[in-house]
Formats: C-alpha cells, sequence, structure tokens
C-alpha cells in the first residue's frame, strides 16, 4: 500500500513539473515569436500595454541586455570584447525591431532575441581597430 501511495505521489509530482515549465533564459524566445507577439501588440493599439505579452516582451529584451553585459565584463575580463558600448547604451524599441526585422524571414524561427541583442550591440558600439 506504502509503494502504492509512493508512485501515485511520485508520478502525480512528475505530471506537476511537465505542467509547470522551466523559467526560460531571458533572451531565450525566437525573433520568429517575439515579431509575431509584437504585431498582435500593436495591432490592439493603446490596449497593447495592458497586455500581459506587453510586459513579457520587455522583460525579454531587458533580460537579453543584462545578460549580454553580464557576458560582455567577462569578454572585457579577458581582453576581447565583442563591443565596446559607453556606461549607458539605450536602445529604442525601433531599434530592436529594426535588428530583430534585418535576419531573413526563413532564419528567425532559429535565432533569438538574444542575439538579436548581442549583434545590435556589436553594429552600434564595435571597439576601435588596435
Amino acid at each position: 500500500m506504502r509503494l502504492k501511495r509512493s508512485a501515485a505521489f511520485g508520478a502525480g509530482l512528475l505530471a506537476l513539473t511537465v505542467a509547470i515549465p522551466a523559467q526560460a533564459e531571458p533572451g531565450a524566445m525566437s525573433i520568429a515569436a517575439f515579431l509575431a507577439k509584437a504585431e498582435a501588440l500593436r495591432a490592439k493599439g493603446p490596449f497593447a500595454l495592458m497586455s500581459g505579452d506587453y510586459k513579457l516582451l520587455k522583460e525579454e529584451v531587458t533580460g537579453a541586455a543584462q545578460v549580454y553585459r553580464a557576458r560582455l565584463r567577462g569578454e572585457q575580463a579577458a581582453g576581447r570584447p565583442s563591443s565596446c558600448p559607453p556606461a549607458r547604451a539605450p536602445f529604442g524599441s525601433d531599434d530592436v525591431m529594426a535588428q530583430m526585422r534585418s535576419y531573413p524571414v526563413a532564419q528567425r524561427g532559429q535565432l533569438t532575441v538574444g542575439t538579436a541583442v548581442a549583434d545590435l550591440f556589436r553594429a552600434r558600439y564595435p571597439c576601435g581597430t588596435k
């Protein structure tokens, strides 16, 4: 009887972990998914600000930028930075959207928001030749 209860508990716990997905790393969303959500929000007009997707997309880009900056600190410590941005390097939503739209449509499903943000930093703030 005890074994059956343990097995049932284990199966229930497994079902719960499958039902609740792990939080993905910021910037892991595909560019295709991001652009689809962004277009849907744009269609909502001013009501987009009340959508949960608005916050999700904002956090996705902000999180990707934070992940990139953390990686950049390591690159700087090693003497090989991939970009040389100022301490405050603001990007507007138009900058980010333009970067994402610059990738071929066929590749957008395989590329992530994190890739787009990193590429935007590298394009906007290249390091000078030494």
